[in-house]
């Protein structure tokens, strides 16, 4: 009997939960993930924040589904649905994200992350991993 590759994507990214990874910069991503029960607002049973911030300690880009993603601009946002969401800078609250599987969601975070530090003319290499 074949394994689900989903199921083994899960896990790996299960196991990044109370990670902190350090850039050279002094920037780092904070990984926080766990299963919980399925619901109309976590379909995928997992609760997730994954972040990374500045030398300071602040939140530069964020996806998690700690809340409901902010209503803007005429969007309604209805509270049944998921909460996945993005923080696509330090000061949006947040933007609805179609989380697909474990998979897409390590690699949407991770080309977000290069893209702000890109920008910034920072280094994406980690130069520290610390479990938590």
């Amino acid at each position: 009997m074949q394994s689900d590759p989903r199921e083994y994507t899960l896990e790996f990214l299960l196991d990044f939960d109370g990670r902190v990874h350090w850039l050279e910069s002094g920037h780092c991503l904070k990984f926080k993930i766990r299963r919980v029960d399925y619901s109309a607002h976590r379909p995928h049973g997992l609760r997730y924040s994954f972040t990374l911030h500045d030398p300071k300690g602040r939140r530069l880009i964020g996806f998690d589904n700690a809340h409901h993603p902010s209503q803007r601009r005429g969007m309604a946002i209805a509270k049944h649905t998921a909460m996945d969401h993005w923080h696509r800078t330090r000061s949006e609250a947040g933007r609805p994200y179609a989380f697909k599987d474990a998979e897409t969601l390590l690699a949407d975070f991770f080309r977000e992350v290069r893209r702000v530090l890109a920008e910034a003319g920072v280094s994406d290499d980690v130069v520290k991993v610390e479990e938590r």
